[in-house]
């Protein structure tokens, strides 16, 4: 370990040596207070979190992000290339000591760094939180300046499913169809099922039912809220329409009727409930009722959802800033990995490529969900067709896979709407992204550091 260590303080004092360290530092401080100055928020809570949390953290990530990885290239490539190396390489140390000590040095200053950074939005978040009008600063406290939980219906998936197959098996009677026919009818059936589950018609209610009873105890006379987004007819997304809630069972003493709502399409809202409204079995009853001309659909995936506190913003910041470091650490591990096999320019050019297709994730979803990668033409709905499907397709599924294990986390959007970040949820960050993806990146560029040769002929003017 203490040779580890030394390799470490040696990425240290080259940051420094190079002033990387300290230009980072104040870069990171820009983005920080420059933001705001240069972006004013129009003074809700919506619009002072888009700013101090969304744009700030992002572009913390983003810098962060790109001189971790040009640091990782540059600390191995340029040692090897200018005979650095060598000159460690010959003690009594292992290469891949060496190597791990590169990755320790740099994940010590990303960390030092982020703790900077970090530190700085929290202490202006909560200073520029208290120039809000009053009612403003109420809902920052509640909606965002809080770790929340949240709840949903149970998925409908498998009844879905069946009502799709049974239309599905209706239609083929009279229709048969074979092999790529087959399976676009199913995927049509299935959505039109599907949007049947969805769609509140006029006049009519649609009802959800929350299983709460794992924190029931615990939410006994707690405020909740709700979180509710629906679509309507073409036309009228952008008008406000009526909405009625009912909380709790009719038969329930205690049920509540809100007050008559105008809320816009296509646009998240959230508004408080009142507490202790769940039945004996901690199910929670929501009823909308539709009382517009036009019909309105709530997606199944994040239509309506129960949100409740579950502690404060400060441990989920930093846990949230816990998986950032993460993803630092899996980007220090490609940048190593590279310039352990690569010169410096080349592996930079890598480590950006792969950088650029784990950030081109909805191009590749699109293309296995469409089944191929030449696109799909919108006015007549037919699939174009390429001869590299065979081939791109299935590792375009293989990429999505790693993709997901990385993209499943968010901290930043859980962080701008006041979503609880477990710390079972940062254990799997740092499982997957470090332990899973990172050690093996690590294990390719250890074996290949390993086996490099560092005597070679560096060239000659």
């Amino acid at each position: 370990m203490q040779r580890i260590l030394a390799i470490a303080w040696l990425t240290w004092k080259a940051a420094f040596r190079f002033r990387l360290f300290l230009v980072l530092a104040a870069l990171l401080l820009a983005a920080v207070v420059g933001l705001p100055i240069l972006i004013k928020d129009d003074g809700t809570a919506q619009g002072f979190t888009q700013i101090l949390l969304t744009y700030t953290l992002s572009a913390i990530t983003g810098l962060l992000g790109l001189s971790t990885l040009w640091l990782a290239c540059g600390t191995l490539a340029r040692d090897i290339e200018e005979c650095q190396m060598q000159m460690v390489a010959v003690k009594p140390i292992a290469r891949w000591q060496i190597w791990l000590g590169k990755w320790l040095g740099l994940m010590s200053l990303n960390a030092a760094l982020l703790l900077l950074a970090g530190g700085s939005v929290y202490g202006l978040l909560q200073w520029r939180a208290t120039k809000l009008p009053a009612e403003e600063q109420g809902r920052l406290r509640s909606e965002v300046l809080v770790a929340r939980g949240s709840a949903k219906e149970r998925s409908w998936d498998n009844e879905i499913n069946e009502q799709a197959e049974k239309e599905l098996q209706r239609r083929l009677k009279n229709n048969p169809l074979t092999g790529a026919e087959l399976a676009e009818v199913r995927k049509q059936v299935r959505e039109q099922v599907k949007t049947a589950w969805q769609i509140v018609p006029p006049g009519q209610p649609r009802i959800w039912q929350i299983d709460l009873s794992s924190t029931k105890e615990r939410l006994r006379d707690v405020p909740l809220q709700l979180r509710v987004k629906f679509n309507a007819a073409q036309g009228s997304s952008l008008k406000p329409l009526g909405a009625l809630w009912q909380i709790g069972r009719p038969d329930m003493p205690n049920m509540r009727r809100l007050e008559p709502m105008s809320l816009v399409p296509d646009t998240f809202h959230e508004f408080a409930i009142p507490p202790n409204l769940l039945d004996e079995k901690g199910v929670l009853t929501v009823v909308f009722a539709n009382p517009n001309s036009t019909t309105l659909l709530f997606p199944l995936e994040d239509g309506l959802e129960v949100l409740y506190r579950v502690g404060g913003f400060g441990g989920n910041f930093l846990r949230g800033l816990g998986i950032i470091f993460c993803w630092m650490g899996l980007l220090a591990a490609i940048g190593l990995a590279a310039a352990s096999l690569l010169s410096f320019p080349v592996a930079s050019f890598f480590s950006l490529a792969v950088l650029v297709v784990g950030l081109s994730s909805g191009t590749i979803t699109s293309a296995v969900q469409n089944g191929t990668v030449a696109g799909v033409d919108e006015e007549s709905g037919v699939k174009g067709y390429s001869v590299i499907d065979t081939v791109a397709l299935p590792a375009f599924k293989g990429v999505l896979v790693v993709i997901n294990l990385v993209k499943g986390f968010s901290p930043i959007d859980a962080l701008s709407t006041g979503r609880d970040i477990g710390w079972d949820e940062l254990g799997r960050a740092f499982a997957q992204i470090v332990v899973l993806l990172g050690g093996v990146f690590a294990a390719v560029g250890i074996i290949c550091f390993s086996r490099r040769e560092l005597a070679t002929a560096q060239g000659t003017q």
